[in-house]
């Protein structure tokens, strides 16, 4: 991406130098933008600074043309309504995970200084739909937002300038721009990103406790599933309370889920001889067997690589020895085959010196690369 193609007009000042305000802000200054940085903590907006984002705003500075609030969702509104006052010229749009809330709350507080919807032409709101378990400006990457989608949710009153310039500003840091209204975001996000935090935490938290023994078992299954469980608490807490009602609606649905999954397996483990559950819990086996089935279902629904509808990939499992340039020569070996990798999963064994590699490739080209990786000295595990 050079230089020339940023389509984003500067000065661009960020105002919050956490993960998602630094990480815009590298990949715009890497692009060429001039970019200027505030955060309420000196400290991190220092920080941001030296790890390249931008400069410290001073009050020679020229008004910035964009302006980017990455703050909390408890002070976004505010944060927002302030940037729109201090420069009656330019663009604000924030990254906030919730919208209507921040939506609802803005407009009170322009209302309450007398500004009136006439500054909301100046604002979209948005939402990258990236991050990453770790926050601050240390684990900024200017590539944080690449490929990744970009809600934009313009209001009644946006004006087109306004949906341009954030628009321009997604487009500049290789994020896909989607427009989307600000309550039907807010429901979208309830059921892919934050119901699935509450779940990966309500699973994890289930560790606390478990003996040891138990843990020592655990394999890919359950780090999928929890991966996400060490996210900031603090910041949970907003996004959650932000966005109470939808998450509350998708909670509700699989409360009554769970609920009939319980209800089944209560059923069979009321029946003493495992042979006769079949024959003295009718019904009770065919609930587990829907659940399953609808997971699969809803699962193939995700979108598959670079956004495209999904695709069955065929898994090669490779006994990888846990030592220095090994994934590496591995990986070499699968494109010296002429196979193309869609995806890779790691998996390291309880107490032995390898990992299990789970090579995704496309059907036709499993039974070849086999036999490529078998010639070469690979252990595959069927």
């Amino acid at each position: 991406m050079s230089r020339l193609e940023a389509r984003t007009a500067g000065p661009v000042h960020v105002v919050g130098t956490g993960l998602l305000g630094a990480s815009a802000a590298l990949a715009l200054r890497a692009r060429g933008v001039d970019v200027t940085l505030a955060d309420p903590s000196p400290t991190a907006a220092a920080l941001a600074r030296d790890l390249g984002a931008g400069r410290l705003r001073t009050a020679e500075e020229p008004p910035p043309a964009l302006v980017v609030v990455a703050a909390p969702p408890d002070v976004t509104a505010t944060v927002v309504a302030e940037q729109l006052g201090a420069w009656p010229q330019a663009v604000v749009t924030d990254v906030a995970s919730v919208k209507l809330t921040v939506l609802v709350e803005l407009r009170r507080v322009l209302a309450a200084r007398g500004a009136g919807e006439d500054a909301l032409a100046r604002y979209v709101g948005s939402h990258p739909m990236a991050g990453r378990e770790r926050s601050g400006a240390v684990a900024a990457r200017g590539t944080l937002f690449a490929g990744r989608p970009w809600v934009l949710c313009p209001t009644a009153a946006s004006s087109p300038r306004a949906l341009a310039a954030v628009r321009a500003l997604a487009d500049d840091l290789g994020a896909a721009p989607v427009v989307m209204e600000a309550g039907a975001h807010d429901e979208a996000v309830a059921l892919v990103s934050h119901v699935p935090q509450v779940a990966a935490s309500l699973v994890a938290a289930r560790l606390r406790e478990a003996p040891e023994p138990a843990v020592d078992l655990a394999g890919q299954g359950l780090r999928d599933v929890t991966r996400i469980a060490e996210s900031d608490p603090a910041l949970w807490v907003q996004i959650l309370g932000a966005n109470a009602g939808p998450v509350a609606a998708v909670l509700r649905d699989l409360r009554d889920d769970l609920d009939g999954v319980l209800a089944a397996l209560e059923q069979l483990d009321r029946v003493e001889d495992a042979h006769d559950a079949a024959a003295k819990s009718p019904g009770a086996l065919a609930a587990v067997a829907q659940l399953i089935a609808d997971g699969g279902a809803g699962r193939a629904r995700v979108p598959g690589k670079h956004g495209s509808a999904p695709t069955s990939y065929a898994v090669v499992t490779v006994l990888v020895p846990d030592a220095p340039g090994e994934l590496a020569r591995l990986l070499h070996d699968v494109g010296a085959a002429g196979v193309n990798l869609e995806d890779l999963r790691l998996e390291h064994s309880p107490e032995q010196p390898v990992g299990l590699a789970e090579v995704s490739v496309l059907p036709a080209a499993r039974t070849p690369l086999e036999a490529a990786l078998r010639d070469l000295g690979w252990a595959l595990v069927d």
